[in-house]
């Protein structure tokens, strides 16, 4: 997240490791998919058709800490040099994502899955754009934009030790999040709506990656829906009802649909969030400021709960996959809703 507050580094650290984490402190991810399950066969018993249910997704491809922690370990690791933009980590990195698209059905949007930064003059920086069609005569020329940041700030100077910045919460947590859904929508091939899966380059240097990509979509006249942004959900919130934040909460009613479609209080507010402005701190506020579509993004940083932003602390190690891996599953219904609704439901306030 885009310089959110150097008084962060005083707060407490209270993440931990998917393998130490007690089931208590996260919703247990077998338990949501019997959940869902439950919520199929009452669908089926009342007549509805399963397949077609935006609200009863297929459940073979829901995510495991396990697949989490394949794609964390890889983007975090020192290889990959922090992935400061224009970097050779970052390129590699880039490479990791367009193995991910391509193995699950996910075509490059424009010629290429890289998409060279029109804005960034300091070297050669790209975003990783990928595309699911829609489905549906009508609704497939609606778009909506799942997306994360995947750079971080690279190698940090002064460190003794440890002088890489591995961006585990930031972002990589995000990217991974977004590669879930890639994998899981390519699969699945069912939404009504087109998808743009859209990692972004240049985040850390003032948003670049998102600006040039809404700047570049407006000039092909797309009639955006809404763009769903992903950012710093490595670790769960402390003492909430929710499990997520929502960025700008006040300005849509896109916390309200979420909570529909997921069928229980997945989205809530963050009054710290408004506090900072997170809304325009992250690559959300480019899609808001181009297109002007319900354009918001979702956390589970909440100021207390992670202490390493921007430092060579911030590592794999310190993330909690089974959080993740629910966060995905959680969401993946709220997707599939807004994605297949028969109306554009989403409206700014």
């Amino acid at each position: 997240m885009k310089h959110i507050i150097t008084c962060l580094f005083g707060f407490l650290l209270v993440g931990c490791s998917g393998a130490k984490v007690e089931q208590s402190t996260v919703l247990n991810p077998t338990n949501e998919i019997e959940g869902i399950k439950r919520d199929v066969l009452q669908n089926t018993s009342n007549g509805d058709d399963v397949k077609s249910s935006n609200l009863a997704p297929k459940l073979k491809a829901y995510s495991t800490p396990e697949n989490i922690e394949d794609i964390m370990v890889y983007l975090t690791s020192d290889e990959l040099q922090g992935r400061d933009t224009g970097s050779e980590g970052i390129s590699k990195a880039a490479d990791f994502i367009q193995n991910v698209f391509e193995k699950n059905n996910i075509q490059p949007y424009f010629s290429s899955y890289r998409d060279t930064l029109s804005n960034y003059s300091d070297g050669t920086a790209f975003n990783v754009v990928g595309y699911l069609p829609g489905t549906d005569a009508k609704l497939k020329n609606e778009f909506v934009i799942i997306g994360a940041h995947y750079d971080h700030i690279g190698l940090m100077s002064g460190q003794v030790v440890d002088s890489i910045a591995n961006g585990a919460n930031d972002n990589a947590s995000g990217t991974t999040t977004v590669l879930e859904f890639a994998k899981y929508f390519g699969e699945l091939e069912e939404n009504k709506r087109s998808i743009i899966f859209a990692l972004f380059s240049a985040e850390e240097k003032g948003l670049l990656g998102s600006k040039h990509l809404a700047d570049k979509l407006k000039e092909k006249n797309i009639d955006l829906y809404a763009m769903l942004n992903f950012e710093m959900v490595g670790v769960p919130m402390v003492g909430k009802d929710h499990s997520l934040y929502l960025t700008g909460y006040e300005l849509s009613n896109l916390a309200e649909v979420s909570n529909r479609y997921a069928r229980k209080n997945l989205v809530g507010f963050l009054p710290k969030a408004k506090e900072f402005n997170l809304f325009r701190r992250s690559d959300n506020a480019s899609f808001h400021d181009v297109f002007s579509v319900p354009s918001q993004t979702y956390s589970t940083f909440d100021f207390t709960n992670f202490g390493e932003y921007h430092k060579v602390g911030d590592e794999a190690s310190l993330m909690n996959y089974i959080h993740m891996a629910t966060i995905v599953n959680e969401t993946i219904p709220m997707i599939t809703g807004i994605v297949n609704s028969p109306i554009k439901e989403l409206r700014y306030n």
